[in-house]
């Protein structure tokens, strides 16, 4: 999976543990995986390549990632199908492609390889850039218009609950001081704020001091969580019996719903101390990861963005009338 000529440098995360879970749901002709979060491609080829039964449909929200997506998977022909969409579109796009279940999902969440490495998306706190951080840059606010039109509350609630910020209505009030006399629109605009609204000897411990405030605003920008919300369920839904779902999840917010999600539908669905669980109620789930996975060391050294990932997969055990949106799956 050596990145090609012209292609940006993606090392997909866990790859080999990925396929690994995957494969067993993918052995039968006509099977199909979903690739919620296509980015480069790179979980993709590994799919394609090692379950050549299987056709895969990759979705993403950035024009950019898709039209690269494409390219690299193009040797594969009709076996890979990419659509532009968001992940909680998944039931949609698998309605028009005429796919009522499938044998396998694939999230990769965050943000992806050529967001951080294109400066101007905005996304690196490293580097200068306009305050953009769009996933899908045609479309929705950006994170400038969040830092210059949001209340000081509102701001406060973002950076808390999205980044797990100490000092969330502290930076908050900073923003709200700075933008009355010039808007913030660049990253190094924002990054200096930071440094002066963030206590020194706190600057100094859980790494960059705009690692939390970049994060949530990131998340609010791309409605992240609320995707999520929606798309997990969604996707264990269209899940056939013996299909498999896998989660890359890069921070305590996104693993925990994940977690959750997943746990509450590897449980029957009935109060504790029930003696037997009636038709409807069985747990629907059977849980493949013991607790979250994360990189080995090897793999942190050799690809530094696998440091924060947290992996949980599940196989679907019962054809259930049971409903995600109700703690199960349908």
């Amino acid at each position: 999976m050596n990145p090609r000529a012209g292609e940006p440098t993606h090392v997909p995360v866990l790859a080999a543990r990925v396929v690994a879970l995957l494969a067993p749901a993918l052995t039968e002709t006509g099977s199909v995986v979903v690739d919620t979060t296509l980015g480069l491609g790179g979980h993709a080829e590994a799919l394609l390549e090692e379950c050549p039964q299987a056709s895969l449909v990759g979705l993403d929200r950035d024009p950019q990632a898709l039209a690269a997506a494409g390219k690299r998977l193009e040797r594969f022909g009709d076996r890979a199908t990419c659509v532009h969409a968001v992940y909680d579109q998944l039931p949609d796009v698998l309605a028009d492609l005429g796919h009522r279940r499938v044998q396998g999902v694939l999230f990769d969440l965050g943000v992806s390889s050529l967001q951080l490495d294109e400066v101007e998306r905005g996304f690196a706190y490293s580097r200068d850039a306009p305050l953009d951080m769009r996933m899908d840059p045609t479309r929705g606010p950006t994170a400038a218009d969040v830092l210059n039109t949001y209340s000081a509350a509102d701001l406060a609630r973002i950076l808390r609950v999205y980044g797990e910020e100490r000092f969330a209505r502290r930076i908050a009030d900073a923003v709200v001081r700075q933008r009355e006399s010039t808007p913030l629109t660049t990253s190094r605009q924002l990054v200096d704020l930071l440094r002066s609204a963030i206590p020194g000897a706190d600057r100094q411990v859980g790494g960059h001091p705009a690692k939390r405030t970049f994060q949530a605003l990131r998340i609010e920008v791309n409605g992240e969580i609320a995707a999520l919300e929606r798309a997990l369920p969604a996707a264990v839904d269209r899940l056939a019996v013996g299909g498999r779902v896998v989660v890359l999840a890069y921070h305590s917010l996104e693993d925990r719903l994940v977690k959750q999600t997943l746990g509450a539908l590897a449980r029957p669905d009935v109060p504790p101390g029930v003696p037997a669980v009636p038709p409807g109620h069985e747990a629907v789930l059977r849980l493949l990861t013991r607790g979250a996975e994360k990189a080995t060391p090897e793999e942190v050294e050799s690809n530094p963005r696998a440091t924060s990932v947290r992996m949980r997969a599940a196989e679907r055990i019962l054809d259930s009338r049971r409903t995600a949106s109700r703690g199960g799956a349908a």
